[in-house]
């Protein structure tokens, strides 16, 4: 399996499994009953990326997500030319991951009259509409998902004669970083629903826009969970670079 493909795996692993605990609490009809649940949400992303790391990580590092990419590449971690291949294999997976969600639940979609809670199985979304305090947000969840990262790692890329790589994620094994997003979320996530991932956001939207729910996809918004972590990954590179 090549590093492309792990990414595409594990990262659709992640979504179908963080959306599709969305989609059970928040749809029509389900065994779970009506409502959102944000413990059993936030906890169940949490196993969902220790799953897609546990899956990814022996091939790829398990980056899934192009901020963390981004971020060992800033620290000097990954090699440069590596970083394209990391990226579209993330984005491929996460619209997978978000197609299949569809699928399973597509009967309970129909059920549901609600757009915000259809929407919700795809993107996220502020729990108050203010772009600059969303934009904060999103960057401080993912300035401390990569500063923690990069201390805890010992992340480092190594090409042996098999052409076999661990990189970043995959030197801890899944479970430190499935905590890391579990305490994100619970204790910074409820602002906007905590992408801390553009990918993560931005691929399951598109293929919202592109799926018959009539849900509308809030393009408006889409530039804060795909931009505001980007710069925070990105800050928090550089700070780790610098204390080094």
């Amino acid at each position: 399996m090549s590093i492309f493909t792990a990414e595409i795996i594990g990262t659709a692993l992640m979504i179908l499994l963080g959306n599709g605990v969305v989609a059970t609490c928040v749809l029509k009809g389900t065994k779970c009953g009506d409502g959102g649940h944000w413990l059993i949400i936030t906890t169940a992303w949490a196993f969902a990326v220790f799953v897609g790391v546990t899956v990814a990580g022996p091939v790829s590092g398990a980056h899934l997500n192009p901020v963390v990419t981004l971020g060992l590449a800033l620290a000097g971690k990954l090699e440069w030319n590596l970083v394209p291949m990391y990226v579209a294999g993330e984005l491929l997976g996460a619209m997978l991951g978000a197609f299949v969600v569809w699928l399973v639940y597509k009967d309970h979609f129909a059920l549901t009259s609600d757009e915000g809670a259809k929407a919700a199985c795809f993107c996220t979304a502020p729990a108050i509409r203010n772009y600059s305090s969303n934009f904060l947000s999103e960057m401080v969840g993912a300035f401390v998902l990569i500063f923690v990262i990069l201390h805890i790692t010992g992340a480092s890329i190594s090409l042996g004669e098999q052409s076999s790589a661990q990189i970043g994620l995959g030197s801890i094994g899944a479970l430190p970083v499935a905590i890391l997003v579990w305490v994100i979320g619970l204790s910074l996530g409820s602002t906007t629903g905590y992408a801390i991932n553009p990918v993560r956001d931005f691929g399951p939207r598109l293929v919202l826009s592109m799926l018959p729910l009539k849900v509308k996809s809030d393009w408006a918004y889409a530039w804060v969970p795909v931009l505001g972590p980007i710069v925070g990954g990105g800050l928090a590179a550089l700070i780790y670079n610098f204390l080094l």
